[in-house]
């Protein structure tokens, strides 16, 4: 298994799903960061699945839009290996959905820091929510 890659399986792309996550799930912000999620028993191989977006108010150019998501993308992807093994252990499915919310466009490092604080917390929400976790 490769360690750094975010395959077709890992991305969130179906409307049911991300309708589910915006409507039962949970959220916390990490400036410029607004992260919702779910956290469920496994009952699939998807351990792990990110979806991004970014606001079309804020950023009138797709351009500015895509690079965006691209840095998020590639952040996530970098650091979300102890995530997935942690999920995988706990025998938990973590969905997560990533939402831009600053007004500028961000330089890496502010978004590798940010998402790697944010995966720190699901590693602790996982923690939590894990029944066999003592």
């Amino acid at each position: 298994m490769k360690l750094h890659t975010l395959s077709r399986n890992e991305r969130l792309k179906s409307r049911k799903q991300i309708d589910k996550l915006f409507n039962t799930g949970r959220y916390f912000n990490m400036a410029p960061l607004r992260l919702n999620y779910t956290i469920e028993p496994c009952g699939e191989n998807d351990h792990l699945q990110m979806g991004v977006g970014v606001s079309g108010k804020h950023f009138k150019k797709a351009v500015d839009r895509n690079r965006v998501k691209r840095l998020i993308r590639e952040a996530w992807r970098l650091q979300k290996s102890d995530l997935v093994k942690q999920a995988q252990l706990a025998g938990l499915s973590l969905k997560v959905f990533i939402i831009y919310t600053g007004r500028e466009l961000p330089d890496f490092k502010l978004i590798y820091e940010r998402t790697g604080s944010a995966i720190a917390r699901f590693s602790s929400l996982i923690n939590e929510t894990d029944p066999t976790h003592t």
